[in-house]
């Protein structure tokens, strides 16, 4: 990753202006931009959000003719999702949210030059010096779709283990501030959070250390669909000449920078993958589900209502799974709501049960589901609508894709 502008000086702005003279695209809907500024605080998060409103809308005017819909989230989780049924054209978002972007057709733009690292925290005089001392412990976490949470879980899984396993209890919090009144009140025994958070206690005179750090991945990177002209070059050279972004950047001390696919190899293979086989259900890919559907399947599809409408398998019916459980195999069923009676009355009919791809815990979890209500012929497509989708079979959309 190097520090530098993408196309500086005269060719950047002779590429910003042929951005600009670029035909729009044939579609009618207006640019979809979704930012996700991270886990700063409430304040912090509206900030970042406006600025990069600001700028992408300033970069991207002439590209959307039918306006654009830029929106603020503070779901992760949901963002994964929509990047794997590509819900939006435009993403700001932290590493793991792009990792998965760019291996469902997005291309890296632009991001900023801090990199960003989890760090395990303890009290200063805690008696924990290291991972495995923490075995037992209780561990205070961002919620679980949280950059932090996913470089933790990599290295938990790295010393041949789990959270769960390893920690006798998770205290998760959407901002990580609130992780050092949970260490001072005793709540917590350790604490992830990312490094700059950890570098700002110390220099407050906080008495806390680290005793494990990640592997650094990017921070915020905008990413844009690939199939969205004019496309992220020309992007990037907008981007590069506007005195939004550059105000943006000397407010966060950071520079811009490029980012290739290979950056985001790391941190996109710490998500929370299913498991491949899953006891009581066959799994299929998609030429099976393609043969299972032409002899009278049901496909469910456990996806939100959003997704659903941006691309579904033909015949598909949507019966949405609300998770709230954790993303393990022995999940708490209890937290969720699926509505098994919509998969009919007929246990014995054939049913394909999917979702958002192998990261996505939907589908799994329905399926464990329905084998538990009796069904007798439950096949799990693990793969999902993005398998379908780069299979090359046919799908049914609100509008193209």
């Amino acid at each position: 990753m190097g520090n530098k502008w993408l196309v500086p000086g005269v060719a950047a702005m002779l590429a910003a202006t042929a951005f600009a003279q670029q035909s729009a695209p044939p579609s009618t809907a207006p640019l979809r931009v979704l930012v996700n500024p991270g886990d700063s605080s409430e304040q912090s998060r509206v900030a970042l959000y406006t600025a990069w409103k600001s700028v992408l809308e300033q970069a991207l005017r002439r590209h959307a003719p039918n306006g654009m819909q830029v929106v603020l989230s503070a779901d992760a989780t949901a963002d994964l999702g929509a990047t794997r049924a590509k819900i939006h054209d435009v993403y700001v978002a932290p590493a793991h949210v792009v990792g998965s972007a760019v291996r469902y057709g997005y291309a890296p733009v632009l991001g900023m030059d801090k990199p960003v690292q989890a760090v395990l925290v303890v009290p200063r005089d805690s008696s924990i010096t290291n991972l495995a001392q923490a075995q037992g412990k209780r561990l205070g976490l961002p919620l679980q779709d949280s950059v932090v949470t996913y470089l933790v879980r990599g290295e938990v899984n790295a010393a041949n283990t789990t959270i769960k396993r390893h920690f006798a209890d998770v205290y998760d919090t959407r901002y990580q501030d609130a992780l050092l009144p949970c260490l001072k009140l005793l709540r917590c025994d350790v604490v992830g959070v990312e490094k700059g958070v950890f570098d700002r206690w110390v220099a407050a005179g906080e008495p806390v250390r680290a005793i494990m750090e990640s592997k650094p991945v990017p921070n915020l990177t905008v990413v844009i669909k690939d199939t969205l002209r004019p496309g992220a070059e020309s992007l990037q050279a907008a981007l590069a000449e506007s005195a939004g972004l550059a105000q943006l950047l000397r407010g966060e001390n950071a520079k811009a920078t490029t980012h290739t696919i290979d950056d985001f190899k790391y941190v996109s293979t710490l998500g929370y993958f299913t498991p491949r086989a899953l006891a009581g259900a066959t799994v299929v890919d998609a030429k099976a589900v393609a043969q299972l559907l032409q002899s009278g399947a049901t496909y469910v599809d456990t996806r939100n209502d959003v997704e659903f409408k941006a691309g579904h398998v033909p015949g598909a019916i949507l019966v949405p799974y609300h998770e709230k459980s954790h993303k393990d195999a022995d999940f708490d069923a209890k937290l969720d709501q699926f509505d098994v009676a919509k998969l009919g009355p007929d246990k014995n009919a054939p049913l394909v049960l999917a979702c958002n791809g192998p990261e996505c815990w939907k589908s799994f979890k329905a399926s464990t589901a329905a084998v538990k209500a009796g069904y007798t012929r439950v096949h799990w497509f693990r793969g999902g609508f993005p398998e379908w989708r780069s299979s090359g079979m046919k799908f049914d959309a609100a509008a193209a894709q």
